[in-house]
C-alpha cells in the first residue's frame, strides 16, 4: 500500500501491539444478527433525520402515518377546476332546459293521458268500497243457506236483517262521495284562476302519479338510449360461462362462489363502459386467459368480438398479472367516417418525432415513433394497406432531412408521387425492376458501411451512443434514409431462390444494423407467408401492422407468433373495415386504429411540398434530381403527359417492346390509359415528337415493334437533359439487352 507524502511514517517508530489489538477491538463493528431485537433502539441509533413518530421502535407509528391521499377532489384543487365544473354544470343545465322546454306540450298532453288512466284506476279501486262489496259475502252465505233451509225462518231474518245493512251503507258512502264531488265541483267553479291552476294542479299530479305503469317513462331522453349495458353480475357470469371462475356447488349460496374484484366500475367511458377487475385468488387463472376468451366473453355480454377491448394493466400502471382493464363499446367503434390526416395540412413535420397514424376504439390519438425502427405491413388486397404504409412516408417527406428509397412492385400509381424526392425508385416486378432493386440494396449497403465507419472515427462528445445524432446530420450532411418497399411477395415471387436468398439477406442486414446508422425500413406484402416474407426478415422487424387477414394463423404471420391469443388478432375484422388495422409496436403493445386518411392526390401534393423544402437545403439527388419532368416544371416548360409517364416506366431500361411499354403505363394509370390499344399509342407519342431511329427492337432474341429510350428523350428540349444530367449524371439505369 502507498503512503500518502503529507502522511509518511516515522521511519524506526515503535508500535505497541496491545494498544493496537485494543483499538482495533474497540473501532470493529458487532457482527450483524438476523434475530429481530425485542430491546428498543436507541434514538442516536435510529438516525438523527428521523422524526419520533418515524422511528421503528414507536408502536403508533404505523398508526400516526399520514395517508398519501389527496384532501380534496380533482375537480376541487384548484379555482381554474372549480370554475370550469361549474361552467360545465351551467351548460348542461341549460342544455336540459331548452331539451325539454320545447317539449313541453307534449308532457302536458302526456300528463293528462296518465291523469286519466289514473282517474280510472282510482275508481276502479273505490267501488268495492262504495258499493260495500265487505257486506255482499256475508249476504251471500246467508241466501245460499235459506236456499238450503227455507224452513228456518230466524235464517231468514238474518238475511233480512244483512240485506238491508248493505243498502244503507251503500246509500250514505254513495251520498257522501255525491256531496263531496258536488262541493269540490262548485268551490273550483267559485275559486280564483291561480287557485283553479293550484287545485287542478293538486288533484291531476297524483292522478298521473297512480296512472303510471313499470315501463313509463315521463321526459324524453336527452341522449339515446344504451346499447349495451354492464354489472359487476353480467361480468362475473360472462367470465364464469367462459370457464375463467368457478361455479360454486349445488345448494350453496351464489355469494359465496368466487368473484372479481372490480378497481373500477362499471362505468359508463365515452360510448361504451369501462371496467377494471382482479381474477380472484386461488382459482389459477390470469389476465392472459381472460385475453384468450375474448370472444366467448364478447357472446356472453351480449356483443360483437370488434366490441370488446382488453389489455393487461401492467405494475407500472398499477397492475399485476391478474389485473384486466376491459371497455365495451356500445356499438362498432371502427365504422365511423376515417379521420383526415393532420399531415395534409402540415407544412413541415420532424421525423425525430411520433408520427401521426390515427385513433384508437374511444377516440384517443395513436402515434407511431419510427427513428431506430422497421416496420412492416400486411394484409389482404383492398384493405387500405398500402394507403396506412404511406401515412409513414409521408411524414418522411416533410422533414428536408430525410432521403426516399422507394421500391412498388405493383408498378402502379400509389407510389408514382415520389418521383419528385425520391432517391431511388424503383417501379413493377419486372426483370429490368428486380436489377435495379438489387443495385439499390447494393447502394444502400455501401451507404450503411459508410455511415458506421465514419462513426467509428467521430469522437464521444459527437456521437455519444454510435447513432445518428441531428449534430452529425447536419454538419455531415447525412440525412434519415427511408426505404419504403410495397408488394415485397411481387419481387420474391419473380426471383430464383439463389437471388431471393441474396435479397433476404440484404433487407435483414438493413432493418437490423441500420436503425443506428439512421435507417428507417418500411415493407409490406399482401401475402405474409414463409416464401413470400420468409420468417427470419419479418421476426427482426420491430413495428406490425396488419389489416384484415383470413384466420388467426394469417395474423401472427404478420403481427409475430402467439399475438392472437394475447388479443391482438386482425382475423377479427370484416370487409367494411377499411383502413382499420392492429398496430403492435412491442411484446406486449398493441391497439387496433382506425387510420388517418390520407389520399393519393394529398400524397402527392405532400412530394411537391417536400421536393420544395429538400431544394432549400440542397438535398435533392438521385433519381428525383434527374428527373426530366421534374426539371422541366422548374423550367415552366410543358412535357405532354404521355411521354412524361413513358420515360418513367422506363426508368430502368433503354428499350422497350410497344406491348410492355402500354402494358406498363396502363398498370401505372388506368384511368387515363386502360382504353389504349398500340395504335392509339404510336400516335399519341408520334404527336409528342418522338421520331424513332429504328422501330423493330430486339430484346433477348425477340424482335417486335418497340421504342428506345434515347428516341424518347430527344423529344424532350435538349436543355432540359443537360440540366438533369448535370444534377445527376450518373443515374442508376441497367441497361435490357
Amino acid at each position: 500500500m502507498t503512503e500518502s507524502p503529507t502522511q509518511t511514517p516515522e521511519m524506526g517508530s515503535v508500535h505497541d501491539l496491545n494498544e493496537h489489538r485494543a483499538t482495533r477491538t474497540a473501532t470493529t463493528p458487532p457482527p450483524v444478527s438476523l434475530v429481530k431485537a425485542t430491546t428498543p433502539t436507541p434514538p442516536a441509533a435510529a438516525g438523527a433525520g428521523l422524526e419520533a413518530v418515524d422511528r421503528p421502535d414507536n408502536p403508533l407509528s404505523d398508526w400516526l402515518c399520514v395517508p398519501d391521499a389527496p384532501v380534496l377532489p380533482a375537480w376541487a384543487r384548484s379555482k381554474a377546476s372549480i370554475l370550469a365544473n361549474a361552467k360545465a354544470v351551467g351548460r348542461l343545465s341549460w342544455w336540459h332546459a331548452r331539451y325539454h322546454g320545447i317539449r313541453t306540450p307534449k308532457y302536458l298532453i302526456k300528463t293528462v293521458l296518465l291523469a286519466a288512466r289514473g282517474f280510472f284506476r282510482a275508481t276502479a279501486g273505490l267501488w268495492p268500497t262504495l258499493s260495500a262489496q265487505d257486506h255482499s259475502a256475508a249476504v251471500k252465505a246467508l241466501r245460499a243457506q235459506v236456499k238450503a233451509r227455507p224452513e228456518d225462518v230466524e235464517l231468514a231474518a238474518r238475511l233480512q236483517y244483512a240485506h238491508a245493512e248493505r243498502t244503507r251503507t251503500r246509500r250514505w258512502r254513495f251520498g257522501a262521495a255525491a256531496v263531496g264531488v258536488a262541493a269540490a265541483a262548485i268551490g273550483f267553479a267559485l275559486a280564483d284562476p291561480m287557485l283553479q291552476t293550484g287545485l287542478a294542479g293538486a288533484v291531476v299530479t297524483p292522478l298521473a302519479y297512480l296512472g303510471r305503469g313499470k315501463e313509463t317513462q315521463f321526459l324524453d331522453q336527452g341522449a339515446p338510449p344504451l346499447r349495451v349495458d354492464m354489472s359487476a353480475q353480467q361480468l362475473n357470469d360472462a367470465l364464469r360461462a367462459a370457464g375463467l371462475l368457478k361455479s360454486g356447488r349445488a345448494g350453496d349460496d351464489e355469494k359465496d362462489a368466487p368473484r372479481v374484484s372490480c378497481s373500477m366500475g362499471p362505468v359508463r367511458d365515452g360510448r361504451g363502459w369501462a371496467v377494471i377487475f382482479d381474477m380472484p385468488r386461488g382459482g389459477g387463472k390470469t389476465a392472459s386467459d381472460v385475453l384468450a376468451k375474448r370472444e366467448v366473453i364478447a357472446q356472453e355480454l351480449g356483443v360483437d368480438e370488434i366490441q370488446v377491448i382488453m389489455s393487461r394493466v401492467r405494475a407500472a400502471k398499477g397492475g399485476n398479472a391478474g389485473r384486466v382493464s376491459m371497455w365495451v363499446a356500445d356499438d362498432d367503434p371502427y365504422l365511423a367516417d376515417p379521420v383526415p390526416s393532420p399531415l395534409a395540412t402540415m407544412d413541415r413535420f420532424s421525423i425525430w418525432d411520433a408520427v401521426p397514424f390515427g385513433q384508437d376504439a374511444r377516440g384517443n390519438r395513436v402515434s407511431v415513433p419510427v427513428v431506430w425502427q422497421s416496420m412492416f405491413f400486411g394484409g389482404l388486397p383492398r384493405r387500405g394497406k398500402t394507403f396506412t404504409q404511406r401515412l409513414m412516408t409521408a411524414a418522411g417527406l416533410l422533414d428536408p432531412w430525410v432521403r426516399h428509397y422507394v421500391a412498388d412492385f405493383k408498378g402502379g400509381q400509389d407510389w408514382m408521387g415520389m418521383r419528385h424526392v425520391a432517391h431511388r425508385l424503383v417501379l413493377g416486378a419486372e426483370e429490368d425492376a428486380i436489377e435495379a432493386f438489387k443495385a439499390m440494396l447494393a447502394e444502400l449497403l455501401a451507404e450503411m458501411e459508410r455511415r458506421f465507419a465514419l462513426f467509428r472515427g467521430l469522437p464521444t462528445s459527437i456521437c455519444p451512443e454510435g447513432k445518428l445524432t441531428p449534430q452529425i446530420i447536419e454538419k455531415y450532411k447525412m440525412p434519415f434514409i427511408f426505404l419504403t418497399v410495397d408488394e415485397l411477395q411481387e419481387a420474391f415471387l419473380a426471383m430464383e431462390d439463389k437471388d431471393r436468398e441474396a435479397v433476404v439477406d440484404d433487407l435483414g442486414r438493413l432493418a437490423r444494423r441500420g436503425p443506428a446508422a439512421g435507417f428507417i425500413s418500411n415493407y409490406a406484402s399482401q401475402r405474409p407467408d414463409a416464401k413470400s416474407v420468409p420468417t427470419k426478415l419479418r421476426e427482426i422487424i420491430t413495428i406490425r401492422c396488419c389489416t384484415q387477414v383470413t384466420d388467426k394463423t394469417s395474423s401472427d404471420m404478420v403481427l409475430g407468433s402467439g399475438k392472437a391469443a394475447m388479443g391482438a388478432d386482425a382475423s377479427l375484422l370484416s370487409e367494411e373495415h377499411k383502413g382499420v388495422t392492429v398496430l403492435v409496436t412491442g411484446p406486449a403493445s398493441y391497439a387496433t386504429v382506425k387510420n388517418d386518411l390520407l389520399t393519393t392526390t394529398e400524397f402527392n401534393a405532400l412530394a411537391l411540398k417536400g421536393r420544395a423544402l429538400r431544394e432549400a437545403v440542397g438535398q435533392i439527388s438521385g433519381d428525383a434530381a434527374g428527373d426530366v419532368a421534374a426539371v422541366a416544371g422548374r423550367a415552366g416548360v410543358t412535357i405532354d403527359p404521355v411521354l412524361s409517364d413513358v420515360l418513367d416506366v422506363m426508368r430502368h431500361s433503354d428499350r422497350m417492346h410497344s406491348v410492355d411499354l402500354l402494358a406498363r403505363i396502363v398498370n401505372a394509370d388506368e384511368d387515363r390509359y386502360g382504353d389504349w390499344d398500340l395504335d392509339k399509342l404510336a400516335a399519341s407519342l408520334d404527336a409528342a415528337g418522338v421520331k424513332r431511329t429504328t422501330k423493330q427492337i430486339n430484346i433477348k432474341g425477340k424482335n417486335l415493334a418497340g421504342y428506345r429510350r434515347a428516341d424518347l428523350e430527344a423529344a424532350v428540349p435538349e436543355e432540359l437533359l443537360l440540366a438533369a444530367r448535370a444534377v445527376d449524371p450518373s443515374p442508376s439505369t441497367p441497361a435490357t439487352a
